[in-house]
């Protein structure tokens, strides 16, 4: 494997080489978008380094001692880690190999400043972002400030608030690696986040903030920035609210980062210019629409461009969007200048808001106030008080997941202090810029994290706790209501099914086997076959989906089997030699074609194998599987064989399902239906095929074609449903497009879709909404005449 890569080359598909923030920007390369160019250390690297140094036996020997219910023991190993990666020498082989990749760089990009970014392979994935915890180092200078910020990045996987975040998250410390990208670095005059999804309740704006100078003020919540929100229907500026900036960050012309006064004439000038607002919100409605989700963004700008230094799903949208609190369009007020929310003659003074702000997560908590003032301070907060600071830092994650409640004097929706309270579930209100100085030690209050105020006693938080519906649904731990549709959830890597498994779900509707490939195995299976290695293989497959199984028991997991196209596995170590170059992949060698043809049959098989012992040896009966990209009947037919082979039959408790995305399965379902249980539509490639758009491609993507919603494409949907139904078939849905699209979601409920499955961070949501369809709809029907 590679231990540098440039960033032009890399995609998500590589995460397990170059982590999750590189694999982002190089996707976003791929589309066209201005990102700053560089190169990629890679997670082999990172390997290389571990494996020739000391740092073999210290990582273990360290992580072995620790105790994440002991501060003492966290620090103790951060330390004894942290240190060892700083003080190591780089082998001479992987340090001449850097030195050779920086200084091609500097030449072809003439970069005197780069950006050393962290980017673990648990990093920007759903559900963990990972905001903040490993180290960025900006304005580096030389390839010996090269070197040393690498080694630093690498020691930061193994800070104190990550080995805490980790453990929150569910990711084992010895399986996580760190590559490091080297980027030229933007002399930034404005920067600032981007939510292309409000964060809070999940409406349909673009949140935005912006500030002078380095994002990392914004981030890190030194700096109040100016607030915008842009109509995601109308693309039409609804809000601003700009706020005071006495000081920003600025680059060293020796390196590093200056701390520079703003003069007084600009510190409440609205700091990004309309125009640069809707091109901004251009740029990132490409980025949702390729990810097919509401991400995060991180932008900048110099005196002549605007840049995306990062994108990441937006790792929470919790909450009904029916009850935002959100301003309606026109208003430019900022909120916290507006007058206190209105007082029932039942309500006491306790109900006025003692400072409010940006409501970053929602929630209400009740507790005692503990101020603190940095991070040192930790070990005063108590499990259940509130946290009141002038900002959080990464290090404080720590007491962030012990904290009921989060309040901060500085930062906005994006900084660090909203996205990790939002990740870990804590109501949290930010930007009050005086509850340092209202709030006393000691006292109890009340945030909320929807409104964005704090209030004085607990009787507000006593009502809210009385007021919550307890109803739930599915077999996890969330409240939500009932509904007639079944509603899934995808799980992408095996790490995540603990967590998932909480949610008020039925099931996971989407496990896709080749993550598990990507994650766990890491070459191409016909490699390792030819290698000796088939068993191998098998244990690792089978390693992953029990660990999902096993989450979600009884509960039925649906395994979709592997639907790399060729140039997918190509990528993968030892794939040049079993794959073909393919004009177009997207309508080549995958799916079932690939797993009757004799070239890749054996691997097949062991897919099967894999999952014949998860249900025979561990007991797991709610293992089931789904065939991808399904072509003709006859290919089930000899697939069907295959599975006999490995002790697969077709029963009540094995059930198979095909995914809906080539239009021969919607033409023909009834046909189809009798070699299945049921179907599960893939709307991107359905809308590819049906529309004749690649979906890879970036022209049509920018032009609107590739959209599940058009009218074509709904038609599919229909006849699949009709004729699937006639046969007594179940139809599902597994993306994002139900929870991006309410019209969407609506049309599918509309016609009879059994059920939805959805990424985790939306499935509450999502819920709420699909419940509150389903009771319109009941009353459309008792309002019509009979």
């Amino acid at each position: 494997m590679p231990q540098i890569v440039n960033l032009a080359e890399v995609s998500d598909a590589d995460i397990a080489l170059v982590g999750g923030k590189a694999g982002k920007l190089g996707e976003m390369v791929r589309q066209g978008l201005p990102v700053p160019p560089g190169f990629v250390v890679t997670t082999d690297a990172f390997s290389a380094f571990v494996e020739a140094t000391v740092l073999k036996a210290e990582i273990p020997g360290a992580l072995e001692t620790l105790d994440v219910d002991r501060p003492d023991s966290i620090d103790s190993v951060a330390k004894r880690i942290r240190d060892r990666f700083e003080s190591t020498e780089f082998p001479p082989e992987l340090r001449a190999e850097i030195e050779a990749a920086f200084a091609a760089y500097s030449r072809e990009h003439n970069a005197r400043f780069s950006a050393v970014r962290s980017s673990a392979t648990a990093e920007d994935l759903e559900g963990a972002s990972f905001a903040g915890l490993q180290e960025t180092y900006l304005n580096v200078t030389g390839i010996d400030q090269i070197l040393t910020s690498i080694r630093k990045c690498w020691g930061s996987l193994f800070t104190a608030r990550v080995l805490v975040y980790r453990a929150r998250k569910g990711f084992d410390h010895s399986s996580v690696k760190l590559a490091v990208v080297v980027q030229k670095m933007v002399d930034s005059v404005v920067s600032g986040i981007l939510f292309t999804r409000d964060p809070n309740t999940g409406e349909n704006h673009m949140i935005i903030e912006a500030g002078w100078g380095l994002g990392e003020a914004i981030v890190g919540g030194e700096v109040t920035p100016d607030h915008y929100v842009v109509d995601g229907a109308t693309q039409r500026i609804v809000q601003k609210q700009l706020s005071e900036q006495a000081f920003r960050l600025v680059r060293d012309p020796a390196g590093g980062n200056l701390r520079q006064d703003i003069p007084e004439r600009e510190r409440s000038v609205q700091k990004l210019p309309d125009d640069q607002i809707l091109r901004l919100a251009s740029l990132a409605r490409v980025i949702e629409s390729h990810y097919r989700r509401p991400m995060d963004v991180e932008w900048c700008a110099d005196a002549a461009s605007l840049y995306i230094v990062q994108a990441r799903p937006v790792t929470t949208i919790p909450g009904n969007p029916q009850t935002s609190t959100s301003a309606p369009p026109g208003n430019l007020t900022n909120p916290r200048t507006a007058p206190p929310a209105p007082r029932s003659e039942e309500s006491g003074p306790d109900l006025i808001p003692l400072v409010k702000g940006f409501g970053a997560s929602p929630g209400i908590a009740g507790g005692v106030a503990r101020l603190l003032r940095k991070a040192a301070e930790m070990g005063k907060l108590q499990p259940g008080e509130i946290l009141v600071t002038t900002m959080t830092t990464p290090d404080m994650v720590p007491a962030m997941a012990r904290a009921a409640g989060i309040v901060t004097d500085e930062g906005g929706m994006t900084c660090h202090a909203a996205i990790v309270s939002r990740e870990l579930g804590v109501p949290c209100v930010v930007g009050t810029r005086s509850a340092t100085k209202v709030i006393s030690e000691g006292t109890e209050i009340t945030v909320d994290g929807r409104a964005g105020a704090v209030y004085p006693g607990l009787s507000h938080a006593r009502k809210a706790a009385a007021s919550t519906p307890i109803a739930h649904s599915g077999g996890g731990e969330h409240s939500s209501p009932v509904t007639a549709t079944k509603i899934y959830v995808n799980v992408g890597v095996p790490e995540k099914a603990a967590e998932y498994a909480r949610l008020p779900v039925q099931g996971v509707g989407l496990l896709r086997i080749e993550f598990i490939f990507t994650a766990h195995v890491r070459e191409h299976p016909l490699s390792l076959i030819k290698r000796g290695k088939g068993p191998e293989l098998v244990d690792r497959l089978a390693a992953g989906l029990a660990t999902v199984c096993e989450a979600f028991a009884p509960r039925p997991v649906i395994i979709r089997t592997s639907d790399f196209k060729t140039n997918e596995y190509r990528g993968m170590p030892g794939g040049a030699e079993f794959e073909p170059s393919e004009e177009n992949p997207m309508i080549g060698w995958r799916g079932c074609s690939r797993y009757i043809s004799p070239v890749y049959r054996p691997a097949f098989l062991l897919e099967l194998e894999a999952i014949h012992r998860i249900r025979t040896d561990k007991g797991l009966k709610n293992a089931h599987v789904m065939l991808p990209f399904v072509r003709n009947t006859w290919e089930l037919e000899q697939i069907a064989e295959m599975f006999k082979e490995k002790g697969l039959r077709r029963s009540r408790d094995f059930q198979l399902y095909l995914m809906a995305e080539v239009p021969s399965t919607v033409l023909m379902a009834r046909e189809f239906a009798k070699h299945c249980d049921g179907f599960s539509i893939g709307s991107n490639d359905l809308t590819q095929l049906v529309l004749g758009a690649d979906r890879d491609s970036e022209t049509l993507g920018r032009m609107g074609y590739f959209d599940e919603r058009d009218p074509a494409v709904l038609r599919a949907i229909e006849l699949l449903i009709e004729g699937a139904h006639e046969a007594g078939r179940t139809v599902g849905i597994c993306g994002q497009g139900p929870s991006v699209y309410p019209e969407f979601a609506e049309f599918l409920v509309r016609q009879g879709i059994d059920s939805i499955s959805l990424n985790g961070d939306t499935v509450v949501s999502t819920i709420r909404s699909i419940a509150s369809l389903e009771q319109r709809m009941k009353l459309e029907g008792m309002r019509r005449p009979r």
